[in-house]
């Protein structure tokens, strides 16, 4: 049904909005019930500033090289220098659907669309009642370099990073302290460092953005999850829980649409109390690792747990269905719906099929590579988490897991 190219911005992108509104009324929904949520946001940061911050790597990449055998305290200088500007770029990148000067005067203005539709506790009154918010992202996009291969390409960058700093710090050593190391293993350490960098920066370099994908994987598979989900909840609401179920537009170009959200509701979320699923990309028909994942930690070091009492409960409700679910760790190329949630301390977790992303952001994401059997575990043990929770919810206010009023 959404197996069609829909960038954010695009008619692709405003038919998908109308047929999520079709759907949500086929399912049962006044129209009163279903919201739609209309903004504007700027391509700048998911397009522009990403080559711009490229090119500033690379380019103090090759003045560390460059200036390394000329004094190591200027080369010392040069990296200090390019991390703060990194630094300042990415406090920048924190509320960018706010387009700003940059955003307005360097980038393309488009106009998107969120849908969703909100069911209220059925025990305690909505202002006091938590949230759940179960969403997917309803726009697709084609790049260069498929998702896969992006997310190679990151790892190569950040890793080299962190290595060309050890043989930096390994220089200096050897330069200013008795300790004589391998000049030749240091000095190759550098240039093999520098060299991986400045080829992974080359390629994101070349990294465009494309409205051909179909979107089948990403994200008919979360959206038909979402709709499923909100079918079996409109007729058995939770007690102590607002249930939100929402088609976020604008992912692809920077997760807008739920940053948006986010902002324009967040004054009925509670911290403490508020919890997010997100779909992305589920099943890849076909391949060895077709199962049903979830993003259980991220970073470098330390790793950081992402939302813990979320995944406790995915692998318990995995447990009950019977389902073969498998947490994992991500060190870097992980930007989705729940950013915007994370960012402002609301336990979000992502459900997801890593192997999905052989097929992603290009022409070959089409429906044959959707497994229903996955999808269905998937909504499955996303529906038993949140029912949990609910029939829990007692007993985590007790334990002061739950943020409750007394």
């Amino acid at each position: 049904m959404f197996n069609f190219p829909r960038l954010a911005g695009t008619e692709g992108e405003k038919a998908a909005v109308d047929l999520t509104v079709d759907v949500f009324r086929e399912i049962g929904f006044e129209n009163s019930q279903i919201k739609k949520e209309h903004f504007e946001f700027s391509d700048f940061y998911s397009t522009t500033l990403i080559k711009l911050i490229m090119v500033i790597n690379l380019t103090f990449s090759l003045f560390i090289l460059m200036f390394v055998y000329v004094d190591l305290f200027l080369s010392l200088f040069v990296i200090g220098t390019g991390i703060v500007l990194i630094l300042l770029i990415v406090k920048g990148l924190r509320h960018p659907e706010t387009p700003g000067f940059w955003g307005e005067y360097y980038g393309n203005m488009h106009s998107a669309t969120n849908v969703f539709v909100k069911i209220p506790a059925n025990k305690l009154p909505t202002t006091k009642a938590g949230n759940i918010i179960i969403s997917a992202h309803l726009d697709s996009k084609s790049q260069t370099f498929k998702t896969s291969w992006r997310v190679v390409l990151y790892r190569i960058w950040l890793y080299s990073g962190i290595f060309l700093g050890s043989f930096l710090i390994a220089l200096f050593i050897r330069t200013y302290s008795p300790l004589k190391l391998n000049l030749i293993v240091v000095g190759t350490g550098i240039w093999i460092s520098t060299i991986l960098i400045s080829m992974s920066n080359i390629f994101l370099l070349f990294q465009n953005t494309q409205n051909e994908s179909p979107g089948a994987l990403d994200n008919a598979s979360g959206m038909a999850i979402v709709f499923v989900l909100s079918n079996y909840f409109k007729d058995n609401p939770l007690e102590n829980f607002n249930l939100w179920f929402c088609q976020f537009s604008a992912e692809e170009l920077g997760t807008m649409g739920s940053r948006i959200f986010v902002n324009n509701h967040e004054e009925q979320f509670i911290k403490g109390r508020t919890f997010h699923f997100n779909l992305d990309m589920i099943s890849c028909a076909g391949n060895s690792r077709n199962r049903v994942e979830y993003l259980e930690s991220y970073g470098v070091l330390p790793r950081k747990k992402i939302a813990p009492l979320l995944s406790k409960y995915l692998e318990n409700s995995a447990i009950e269905e019977g389902v073969n679910v498998k947490g994992f760790h991500l060190s870097v190329g992980a930007h989705t719906d729940s950013v915007p949630f994370h960012l402002r301390g609301y336990d979000s977790v992502d459900i997801v099929t890593r192997a999905a992303g052989k097929y992603t952001h290009n022409k070959n994401d089409t429906l044959d590579k959707v497994d229903s059997k996955v999808l269905l575990e998937a909504a499955l043990i996303t529906r038993q988490s949140i029912l949990m929770i609910d029939n829990d919810y007692e007993l985590l206010c007790e334990k002061k897991e739950l943020f409750c009023e007394v």
